[in-house]
């Protein structure tokens, strides 16, 4: 458990527990320090990935349906024992999406509510594009360009060549990863009935929302908030986003 999961501010009463699911390239840190701000309700973790942190040594995972195997195989009896939410930001956000499908169609579990952030729907064409990005043909440089395009990295790290050498390794095999999932919503099945709350940086690129609207029969919402691909990383917003979780989850009536 410790292995995968990352609970550094540890809730055994807690109601709910939070699992939050990190974009790619990146750790755990920066959203299982979250646990701090949340109230003794919810306990909060972060998913740490093979190749990284504590798990360097291990071989990335060569496809999601690995992924969302060992998540689900390590997580499975703590779900099973009191409500649970998913919160994912960019590649995270298919992930929980793909954990979060697969405990509904083989164990028939479900979170008490899906959060997304600075994602397309997986089931809208925007993501489409994503499935064809040319890994193999990208240059090194071209994958950092578009590392500190999109912020969240400390221009500091990139000093070090062993750094930035991992970092990029790590976002090419997160890209990789995501290029082998697909989702074609089946007509008129509508996947989840939870609650889906969706998040943007307002200064980020565009992402098709709107679509996450398809895929439950309970309440879609949309924030857009102050900043670019990582407006999470910045403090204001870390306390919005978890205050609106935090009400999110205890509306729910546990």
């Amino acid at each position: 458990m410790e292995k995968l999961v990352v609970c550094p501010y540890k809730r055994p009463n807690a109601l709910c527990r939070l699992i939050c699911f990190p974009w790619a390239g990146g750790g755990t840190s920066q959203l299982a320090a979250w646990g701090k701000l949340f109230s003794s309700s919810i306990e909060v973790s972060s998913v740490r990935l093979p190749g990284r942190e504590s798990r360097l040594k291990e071989p990335f995972a060569k496809d999601m349906t690995t992924i969302v195997n060992e998540i689900t195989s390590v997580l499975l009896k703590e779900l099973q024992e009191k409500p649970f939410a998913f919160f994912g930001h960019s590649f995270g956000s298919y992930i929980s999406f793909a954990v979060a499908l697969h405990l509904k169609e083989k164990y028939g579990l479900e979170p008490i509510h899906l959060f997304v952030s600075g994602a397309h729907a997986p089931n809208s064409e925007a993501f489409l594009p994503i499935k064809n990005i040319p890994l193999c043909d990208a240059e090194d440089e071209d994958i950092i360009t578009h590392i500190q395009l999109l912020g969240g990295t400390p221009s500091e790290f990139l000093q070090y060549e062993d750094v930035k050498k991992h970092l990029i390794h790590t976002f090419r095999e997160d890209i990789r990863v995501l290029q082998t999932f697909s989702f074609e919503k089946a007509e008129r099945n509508i996947p989840f009935s939870c609650d889906i709350t969706c998040f943007n940086g307002s200064e980020d690129k565009p992402h098709d929302l709107e679509a996450w609207h398809d895929l439950t029969s309970g309440d879609t919402s949309f924030y857009d908030l102050p900043g670019g691909h990582f407006y999470l990383l910045e403090p204001s917003n870390a306390i919005f986003l978890t205050k609106h979780i935090t009400r999110c989850i205890e509306n729910a009536g546990l």
